[in-house]
């Protein structure tokens, strides 16, 4: 099964044996192949991954999956936005060379007895302690979907830091042999992160959402101006998102690689956090050292 040219639909795909033969195909063409793991609702955050692998990749795969493993028997799994349609048209005007679209019980037959546990601070703490098993899910679909697909490289967004951290673990300790790209957190025009759960809020929620980029931009002028201790920091975000109503999950300053709370910040460490508005949960993430101030930025 040989890849259908860019121009075209993309070749549909709906099981892992389907992805398996089509990558294997492309492979065996000594073709490269990259990775775009989504759980659909396209936007131009995606977009911004996609585009990424189709310019490092002589055939690109994007997986739209909304995986219920990763869901809390409490989170938003029925309701969380699907736009198949709409996200085929963006694959196609991408150049993108297959879909992997799978049912759930493709993805999940009866009978298995096989799961992943994500274990220390990387698995446990911040997103993992308000999550529990969020990313076992995570890690469960990830290692399928690298497995059947064999990729090149794997296309992730610097949003989701913790996931990315999780990945990165995972691929290292299981020895999957897979390139683990992070790409850049796409900002809309005000700096709120660019995000599927978005939709969600209300014109005011919108308004009131504007304090989670505007209080990462006052912690990043901090440190610029020489302050390193975390606390302090992580207390800036954190009353800036209560001055706004925000009800605040957690807000911390963590190493990259295992997400472990820093007493003093350096270049490189992160500053994550997550936050309520109304009844939509954002997470945010800046990099010290590395990003500049995230308010106002075009996509």
């Amino acid at each position: 099964m040989m890849p259908t040219p860019s121009t075209s639909t993309p070749e549909l795909l709906s099981t892992p044996d389907d992805l398996r033969r089509w990558s294997l195909a492309c492979r065996a063409a000594g073709l490269s192949v990259g990775m775009v793991p989504t759980m659909g609702a396209l936007h131009a955050g995606h977009r911004a991954l996609i585009d990424r692998s189709v310019a490092e990749s002589d055939r690109v795969v994007v997986t739209i999956f909304v995986n219920p493993a990763q869901f809390g028997p409490h989170e938003d799994f029925a309701r969380y936005p699907r736009s198949m349609d709409a996200d085929l048209r963006m694959l196609a005007s991408a150049g993108v060379h297959a879909a992997f679209v799978p049912s759930v019980e493709t993805m999940y037959p009866p009978g298995r007895v096989t799961r992943l546990d994500i274990t220390g601070p990387l698995g446990e703490r911040l997103e993992g302690a308000s999550r529990p098993g969020h990313f076992n899910g995570v890690a469960l679909v990830v290692t399928k979907l690298l497995v059947a697909g064999v990729p090149d490289r794997a296309y992730f967004g610097q949003k989701d830091a913790q996931q990315c951290a999780v990945v990165r673990r995972l691929v290292r300790d299981l020895d999957i042999g897979v390139e683990i790209v992070v790409c850049p957190t796409v900002r809309d025009t005000d700096g709120l992160a660019i995000s599927s759960r978005n939709v969600y809020l209300s014109t005011e929620e919108r308004v009131r959402a504007r304090a989670i980029p505007s209080s990462l931009a006052t912690a990043i002028a901090q440190f610029e101006a020489g302050e390193r201790d975390a606390t302090a920091l992580a207390t800036t975000v954190r009353s800036c998102l209560e001055n706004a109503g925000l009800d605040v999950d957690y807000v911390a300053v963590v190493r990259a690689e295992d997400f472990t709370e820093v007493e003093r910040a350096a270049p490189t460490n992160q500053i994550v956090l997550a936050a309520r508005i109304g009844s939509t949960r954002l997470i945010d993430v800046v990099r010290l050292g590395v990003d500049t101030a995230p308010v106002g930025r075009g996509v």
